[in-house]
């Protein structure tokens, strides 16, 4: 039986779906974060775990992994070279590495005109109109990706050592975060060395949590969250009536934060990115146009 792996790697965790060569899903696994560009040896890692977990669900031998063709929607593969660097060094028979952006918008719309917002630990924008595609953001948190999870507790760090400062305003989260640190300004410091985007993103919680029970740092916080995805949003020029999909772990939370008109627009997905990477991969893969992406 002919089989393909379909790959979805962003910045907290790697799931993969292995599939019939018509798209049915027999087996699925999951491991830890898989952002290219933040960490290009951990992310091979932890594709190479999900897609061994993956087979085993299905009951098939992990060794015909070095047989399957694989299509991977990965966060970090937009910029520099790292999606080159790790279709080298991957272990599948082929290797097509997408956007996480792009699988997310697969699964969401098909292959018709449509919109995604993905607000997760990264956030990025996709939409196809007319087959064309456009994409807005996702270049990192630390220059960008606002409205993510990471973003979101980068904020609240810098909203903590402020207040600390006496800078800032403080509030229950400010010194609910400082006490995370030990009340120590220098040990949240410290996190920030070799923290990455999923660590920030642990935090993003706390923040909606603290928002709904009306503290101010909190809304400070988010109020400029939601601004980036409504000005993110109008770049994409959507109409009334064109499809849009909120993805990610933080969409449920932002919902009843953006405006009427945004909501509107906002229908569920067909698919998860998952479902997009794996039919992409059976579409590619079959027609036998993966060997050159």
């Amino acid at each position: 039986m002919t089989l393909v792996i379909g790959i979805d790697g962003g910045g907290t965790s790697c799931r993969a779906a292995l599939a019939t060569a018509d798209g049915s899903i027999i087996g699925r696994g999951k491991s830890g974060a898989a952002n290219i560009r933040t960490d290009l040896t951990g992310a091979r890692a932890s594709i190479v775990e999900a897609a061994r977990l993956a087979f085993l669900e299905a009951g098939r031998d992990p060794g015909l992994m070095a047989a399957t063709p694989a299509l991977l929607g990965l966060a970090g593969s937009n910029v520099g070279t790292y999606r080159q660097q790790l279709e080298a060094i991957l272990p599948f028979r082929r290797n097509v590495v997408k956007s996480d952006a792009l699988i997310a918008l697969e699964g969401a719309v098909g292959d018709r005109d449509g919109a995604i917002a993905v607000l997760g630990t990264g956030s990025a924008y996709m939409a196809r109109t007319g087959g064309e595609l456009r994409s807005i953001g996702g270049w990192g948190f630390m220059v960008g990706d606002q409205g993510s999870g990471a973003r979101i507790g980068r904020d609240l760090l810098e909203e903590t050592l402020l207040a600390f400062d006496g800078i800032a305003e403080a509030s229950d989260l400010t010194r609910a975060m400082l006490a995370v640190f030990r009340n120590e300004p220098r040990d949240v410091v410290e996190f920030t060395t070799t923290a990455k985007p999923g660590d920030f993103g642990g935090f993003a919680p706390m923040v909606f949590d603290h928002a709904a029970k009306g503290d101010v740092v909190a809304a400070k916080i988010l109020q400029r969250a939601v601004r980036s995805i409504e000005d993110s949003l109008r770049v994409l020029q959507l109409k009334p009536g064109d499809p849009l999909c909120l993805l990610g772990g933080l969409a449920s939370l932002y919902m009843p934060l953006l405006p009427q008109p945004v909501r509107d627009l906002v229908k569920p997905p067909l698919r998860d990115a998952l479902g997009g990477a794996v039919s992409m991969a059976a579409r590619l893969f079959r027609s036998g146009e993966g060997a050159d992406e």
